[in-house]
């Protein structure tokens, strides 16, 4: 091999090293990011809602007590279809049966022994057909039906059963703040936004706007993106 041959050689493989170690470098250094949080939210009406009427009876004759128990049953399916819940929408359970002379520490002799107790079930997605019927409970009243209610226990639940329609505008909803985000603060730090390196499907919760509405839901979505930054 000549000289000259060898100097080009060399040349080539000092400035192919350069090369070598300039991308190492590039390789080695850390990758600038920012982590953002994006938010959603959606205020709904519940489309859904499951109606306990809980009823009781109480007595000493059991054969007495059924008939009188399945004629109050009669008289609230009636309220309810004939203020346009749908039969199939009317489910009612076994009555539970309590024998007070047979609980250990009871002294049934000056009460009544029995106590039937019956729950009628509405399931509608007619949200507020139900609630104006639960304002009207009076009027079994005045047919000798008495609901019971307990404080500490609701005998109602509101659902809202189109989440899945909301899920996918929610997220790009979610997505977008969380470019906007992204943004300011590559424009606070002189740089530019690149591109997603790491995006979670968020979280979604859905609750009651308060205590007072539990017909009213809020839909919450909270996602986390990691975006690149670029010098």
């Amino acid at each position: 091999m000549s000289n000259t041959s060898a100097i080009i050689i060399a040349i080539a493989l000092i400035t192919a090293g350069s090369f070598v170690g300039k991308g190492l470098r590039e390789v080695g250094k850390p990758q600038r990011t920012v982590t953002v949080k994006g938010l959603s939210e959606r205020e709904v009406s519940a489309d859904k809602a499951t109606w306990s009427i809980k009823t009781k009876e109480l007595g000493n004759d059991l054969p007495a007590l059924y008939d009188r128990i399945n004629n109050t049953a009669a008289k609230v399916k009636a309220f309810l279809i004939d203020n346009g819940i749908e039969a199939s929408e009317i489910q009612m359970a076994a009555p539970v049966v309590a024998d007070r002379e047979a609980e250990r520490y009871s002294d049934a002799r000056n009460i009544d022994r029995y106590i039937i107790t019956t729950v009628i079930t509405v399931t509608s997605s007619k949200v507020d057909l139900v609630r104006s019927l639960m304002s009207r409970q009076g009027e079994l009243l005045r047919q000798g039906v008495a609901v019971i209610s307990n404080e500490w226990e609701t005998n109602v639940n509101f659902e809202y059963t189109s989440f899945q329609d909301l899920k996918p505008e929610m997220m790009e909803e979610a997505i977008q703040n969380a470019e906007q985000t992204a943004e300011q603060f590559a424009d606070n730090s002189k740089s530019d936004l690149g591109k997603i390196i790491k995006a979670d499907q968020g979280q979604f919760s859905i609750n009651n706007r308060d205590n007072n509405t539990p017909h009213i839901k809020t839909i919450r979505v909270v996602t986390t993106v990691i975006y690149s930054i670029d010098n």
